[in-house]
């Protein structure tokens, strides 16, 4: 669809929770159960709860409910530990198992050309040393995985590629950006084009790319839309127009999932011009399965299900920002239970889209589609506007996030003042700079290295994500 047809309001008020939730699988229920008695059963200092929801079954899942129902409980629902620690090990695989270690296909000790503008030996051999991970981190969904889905909360991919590490077993999708980075600067062309592969497979299963490959993801969230920039990135070094072909396809319907009428809200400026911008806005209002004994302890604060159900909604969605969490979306930055990021319109998220614009329109000639090429530019200069009237802060020197009147009804379907700008210093008040539109204005650039430089944002260490101590990411 072109970029011009994409200007859809939403039905769905900020000030409730309304809006799409789709079912989870019956394994996925079962798992949150063995993570809630391990919640139970454990000190919380030894307590992962993504441990229990990655398991995969050793056998079919009704029979291991009934083992489970079987085991002697207390009236408050935990088990002894030997008891819980027996029934894992007689009928669950380890989380990770369903991964298993693949030698990526073009990894060099050290590659040519590597890093050719470093000549200092020690911070070269640090370099190389960091080279070496990709070793550890490549990996492929398992053949059980493949043939029998019904075990694994795991999702199958097509191809091998690089998992972020720790806890985080599985593919996720905007740290897979910097790792395409990062492969790249390693000469690992092919892999980067396998993790934009298994991305792509995601988006055409679902309709959208996951917030990372596993089945508590499927009915819940995106993640910051970064595939048309990995897509670039490689592109930019191969000139694959393969690739490029195979994925534009796929990126219209990204594009058209993000300007959904639940992630797309219409401000009026002073100007008495609409601009349509977008926000996260998760299709969940449960606990986050991942998470789901320590949401349910959150919202215990909570007497009324609709705010419970509020509150599921905030959380998910900011995790489909990726800061999850931060003060950014809290109402009052001491308050955890005070996320209100379905009523924020974010700066980062609205680069993502102007960026995603400017990449579809520069694919779409590549492949030689004019029509759609010129609706992108026509979208993507629109959005640029709405940068300038919406979210640009003269005094401050820095695009501010957007928050719309909590609780309020807007005065349209879905339109809403523009005179609530979020003045509070974030590292993501400067990520339009990544975006050529803004970054080739040599005063604005100046203006707002000016301002990064006298935010108290940089650090010995790289840059705060905000002046607040919160505790939080």
């Amino acid at each position: 669809m072109a970029a011009a047809n994409h200007s859809p309001s939403s039905p769905y008020s900020c000030a409730k929770d309304s809006g799409p939730v789709i079912p989870t699988t019956s394994l996925v229920t079962f798992l949150e159960r063995v993570q809630e008695t391990a919640f139970q059963t454990y000190e919380r200092s030894k307590f992962d709860h993504k441990d229990f929801i990655d398991l995969s079954l050793k056998f079919d899942l009704s029979t291991t409910v009934k083992a489970f129902d079987e085991i002697s409980k207390t009236e408050n629902g935990s088990v002894s530990t030997k008891d819980f620690e027996e029934f894992i090990g007689k009928w669950f695989k380890s989380a990770g198992e369903d991964l298993v270690y693949v030698e990526p296909m073009d990894f060099e000790t050290e590659p040519y050309g590597f890093l050719p503008k470093v000549e200092n030996p020690e911070v070269r051999a640090w370099a190389l040393e960091v080279h070496g991970l990709w070793k550890k981190l490549s990996r492929e969904v398992s053949s059980s995985v493949h043939d029998h889905p019904e075990l694994h909360t795991l999702l199958p991919l097509p191809v091998p590629g690089m998992i972020p590490g720790s806890r985080f077993r599985e593919v996720y999708y905007w740290d897979s950006y910097w790792v395409i980075r990062g492969l790249l600067a390693s000469k690992m062309h092919e892999t980067a084009k396998a993790i934009v592969t298994n991305l792509i497979s995601l988006l055409d299963t679902y309709g959208y790319v996951l917030n990372g490959a596993r089945a508590y993801y499927t009915n819940r969230s995106s993640q910051p839309p970064l595939l048309s920039a990995m897509v670039y990135e490689i592109y930019n070094r191969t000139g694959d127009v393969d690739l490029v072909k195979k994925a534009l396809p796929a990126l219209l319907k990204e594009y058209q999932f993000w300007n959904s009428e639940i992630h797309t809200m219409i401000i009026h400026d002073a100007e008495n011009c609409n601009h349509s911008l977008n926000r996260y806005y998760a299709m969940w209002n449960k606990p986050r399965p991942e998470a789901s004994a320590i949401d349910k302890r959150f919202a215990s604060k909570f007497l009324n299900v609709n705010e419970k159900q509020k509150f599921y909604r905030e959380l998910a969605s900011t995790a489909e920002s990726g800061w999850d969490f931060s003060t950014r979306w809290m109402r009052n930055p001491s308050e955890f239970t005070s996320l209100s990021t379905t009523t924020i319109l974010p700066v980062d998220l609205n680069a993502f889209m102007l960026r995603m614009e400017l990449d579809i329109a520069f694919f779409a000639k590549i492949v030689g589609d004019d029509a759609i090429a010129e609706d992108f530019l026509t979208a993507s200069h629109t959005r640029k506007k709405a940068f300038n009237s919406v979210f640009w802060n003269e005094n401050m020197g820095q695009w501010v996030d957007y928050w719309l009147n909590y609780g309020a009804e807007p005065k349209e379907p879905q339109t809403w003042e523009a005179q609530n700008q979020n003045q509070n210093v974030f590292a993501s008040n400067f990520v339009p700079l990544w975006i050529d539109l803004f970054n080739s204005d040599t005063p604005l650039v100046e203006k707002v290295t000016r301002s990064l430089q006298s935010s108290g944002l940089l650090c010995a260490a790289g840059i705060a994500t905000s002046l607040t101590n919160s505790g939080h990411q």
